[in-house]
């Protein structure tokens, strides 16, 4: 699932291609079409990220809202586009650029009362400005693990499973730590940790956790998992330990147990 600092990148891409441009919006695949219609033709002014979700903004005040969950994927394209292959339920053209938009949890044309209300329910997102300290008061307050409280969008928007685990092995923090137990310069460390990691990621367009020194070669030609300290690793970096996986919140988290102590 695509986190917080690949929707930022998307947003000031797409801002980049399509402000001030009339968007031809259609759905090939059909579920879409209703919605397409109350858009195509308007002008499009910016996208904007809030967490892991997107909100392209048109003239006249409707938005796409856009979330693309686990499955979600744009295609480019130059103009004209090809015929569609699969299912795209959205399609945007501009005057030199097409996008496609495949498996999306969520795409749907809304009015800026329901982003608000969908804006409400997340947690501070670090790369758009969130404060720490409403962070800070719901970790603190809480006995469920910061392995568990770091993917709770309602706590800070934007984390997913990559970042958590490459997060809490940076700290060195066994993710199994309640939020109650951790005090405001542990927070503080872990927020400017967090940020630091997403910022290189929207840097980047793909989450990048080691250092360049690390990799030995520039950031930007890094693919895969070479990428990552611990997450899909076999063993540890730093003392070679076995990474092992532990389920928190549900989903399978890498870390290891001999660093993270």
């Amino acid at each position: 699932m695509p986190e917080g600092h690949k929707t930022h990148f998307l947003a000031r891409e797409h801002t980049r291609q399509f402000s001030g441009q009339p968007i031809k919006v259609s759905s090939p695949q059909g579920r879409f079409r209703g919605d397409a219609r109350k858009v195509s033709g308007k002008v499009f002014s910016h996208s904007e990220a809030v967490g892991k979700h997107l909100f392209y903004h048109f003239d006249g005040g409707r938005l796409i809202h856009v979330h693309l969950g686990r499955y979600g994927k744009f295609r480019q394209h130059a103009v004209p586009p090809p015929a569609a292959v699969g299912q795209v339920r959205m399609r945007w053209q501009g005057a030199d650029t097409a996008l496609d938009l495949t498996g999306p949890t969520t795409c749907r044309v809304i009015d800026a009362d329901t982003r608000a209300e969908v804006i409400e329910k997340l947690g501070p997102d670090p790369l758009a400005g969130g404060s720490p300290a409403k962070v800070w008061n719901r970790v603190r307050k809480s006995n469920k693990p910061i392995g568990a409280l770091l993917l709770d969008q309602a706590v800070v928007a934007g984390v997913g499973n990559i970042f958590r685990a490459e997060l809490l092995f940076a700290l060195r923090w066994d993710p199994r730590t309640p939020g109650d137990q951790l005090d405001r310069p542990a927070f503080d460390r872990m927020w400017k940790a967090l940020g630091k990691m997403m910022r290189t990621g929207l840097r980047y367009g793909k989450i990048i956790t080691v250092s360049s020194k690390e990799a030995g070669v520039p950031l930007a030609s890094l693919e895969g998992r070479d990428r990552f300290r611990v997450y899909g690793k076999s063993n540890c970096p730093v003392c070679g330990h076995p990474i092992e996986t532990i389920e928190v919140a549900s989903r399978k988290l890498y870390w290891c147990p001999s660093c993270q102590s």
